[in-house]
């Protein structure tokens, strides 16, 4: 089943003036089950490829077909609907709100989408459970180590069951070692069936995937 679907997508910033293309004419398949990781030095358009695949940007030109629904006709609304209900986000920063316990964190994507309290609290509970944070649910994001909270920040992108994660450079502020164990959380979650796109520039991270593209000056090569 096809997931995500990009037709001659390219991005363009500026004026007509001064203007700078980022993507040019990319096309990309992403079927359910699929474990790809999107590789390419800095500045290459990864980043730029992940968010409009992630519906947090618009193509300049070219077609972005998401399960089905073309996202260029879709309001403002609706793209955040499909964010909030249908992809997970994993970023390198985690993202987590400082003030809120683990389990509160996870909550948010629940709490957007208006699922009642006892059901959102047991569905972060089991999302940080599955993530081996049984222990840390009632802790601060300050009393977390470096991988508890990207696993708590993959908690929350799991916990609403999208059709697709993106994990945005998951490993870029944790050591070699917690990277690798946060890189066999991603390996389980694909064996179990979920849909994931990793962006890295680390060569050793992307072999874990089960197909590599490389993108170099907004091109797929």
């Amino acid at each position: 089943m096809k997931i995500l679907q990009l037709s001659n997508v390219s991005k363009t910033y500026g004026t007509d003036s001064h203007s700078v293309t980022v993507l040019k004419k990319i096309n990309l398949e992403i079927k359910k089950g699929d474990f790809i990781a999107l590789m390419g030095p800095s500045g290459s358009g990864k980043s730029t490829l992940m968010h409009i695949a992630g519906c947090l940007d618009v193509p300049t030109s070219g077609k972005v077909i998401f399960e089905n629904k073309d996202v260029s006709k879709l309001s403002e609304g609706e793209l955040a609907q499909i964010r909030n209900k249908k992809i997970g986000f994993v970023f390198q920063s985690f993202n987590l709100i400082p003030r809120t316990t683990a389990l509160d964190n996870v909550q948010l994507p629940l709490i957007y989408a208006g699922v009642d309290i006892e059901e959102r609290q047991e569905r972060s509970k089991k999302a940080l459970e599955l993530l081996g944070l049984k222990e840390r649910i009632t802790h601060f994001p300050n009393q977390l180590s470096g991988g508890e909270q990207q696993r708590t920040a993959i908690a929350r992108a799991l916990v609403n069951k999208p059709s697709i994660i993106l994990a945005d450079e998951p490993t870029g502020n944790l050591d070699s070692k917690t990277g690798k164990e946060i890189i066999k959380v991603f390996k389980k979650l694909n064996r179990d069936g979920n849909t994931i796109v990793l962006v890295t520039h680390d060569e050793k991270i992307a072999q874990i995937a089960k197909k590599i593209i490389k993108i170099y000056d907004g091109e797929i090569v």
